[in-house]
């Protein structure tokens, strides 16, 4: 390692420690490699020659710190992604949901709001949506607002609609939104049973019992201690017998909790509670 790679190491660890000191965002077990890309990308696109300068205009400008956190978290999502996991919950996680009177998930890392809203057109569809609270949590209050809106690019939907019947739809995923304009609005129908709310895997404790959880694509971002916190909070609210679904690049397999949970549907990264 360079002295200048080594110069640019530590200042990245004091402004995460800064940002947590300041603002309470808690990037202290991020991957650093994930924390350097991003935060080497905000240099080149503010302009900023070191990550020191980046430090101080964070520190005295609230807004641009705000600006920053877009890229400190991951806001990459479509509906219906990876379809072949929502077809598996359908064919293999549901008809057990479908015996509570009432039914809670949680989707954890829920960024734009897509993959909750897919599970809500997945319960319309089962005729489950009156009995179901989908609990959609993220750290990125921007983001979070853009999932409350559910307005999204109508350009996207093409991508969307092949999602929703290679994960088995049963209509046309038009069904649930307005196009307007170049946009496509959510059925605030299926606003009604989601509740999006800001929450973090790093310093956030349980805060409900579930029946299932997903939280895909975001363990990879954490590091080992970081993924253990989180898989712990998931196991704990999760009812008995409860599910757990995590990302295609992700696994329970060096986790303290890997003895927990049984695999239910392993191809698609789908775990049930143990007993």
């Amino acid at each position: 390692m360079t002295e200048e790679s080594a110069i640019f190491d530590i200042e990245v660890k004091l402004f995460i420690e800064a940002v947590f000191m300041k603002y309470k965002y808690d990037f202290r077990q991020y991957s650093l490699a994930s924390v350097k890309r991003r935060l080497s990308s905000v240099l080149i696109v503010h302009k900023i020659k070191t990550i020191s300068a980046l430090q101080e205009k964070v520190l005295y400008e609230p807004d641009f710190f705000n600006a920053v956190l877009q890229y400190m978290t991951i806001s990459t999502t479509e509906m219906f992604r990876d379809p072949n996991y929502f077809k598996a919950f359908q064919e293999k996680v549901l008809p057990y949901l479908q015996s509570y009177p009432s039914i809670k998930i949680w989707v954890a890392g829920c960024s734009s709001g897509e993959e909750a809203y897919s599970f809500a057109i997945i319960f319309k569809e089962a005729g489950l949506l009156d009995r179901v609270m989908i609990y959609a949590t993220d750290i990125n209050p921007v983001i979070l607002d853009k999932a409350k809106a559910g307005i999204y690019k109508l350009e996207d939907m093409k991508k969307n609609s092949l999602n929703y019947q290679q994960a088995g739809g049963q209509k046309s995923l038009s069904d649930y939104y307005t196009a307007s304009y170049n946009a496509a609005a959510i059925d605030p129908a299926l606003k009604k049973s989601i509740v999006f709310a800001d929450h973090s895997l790093a310093t956030d404790s349980v805060f409900s019992e579930m029946q299932f959880v997903s939280c895909r694509n975001v363990l990879i971002y954490f590091d080992k201690e970081l993924q253990n916190r989180a898989i712990n909070l998931f196991h704990d609210s999760l009812s008995m017998k409860g599910f757990l679904g995590i990302g295609s690049k992700e696994s329970l397999k060096f986790s303290s909790q890997s003895a927990s949970f049984e695999q239910w549907s392993a191809n698609d990264r789908i775990y049930r509670k143990l007993k």
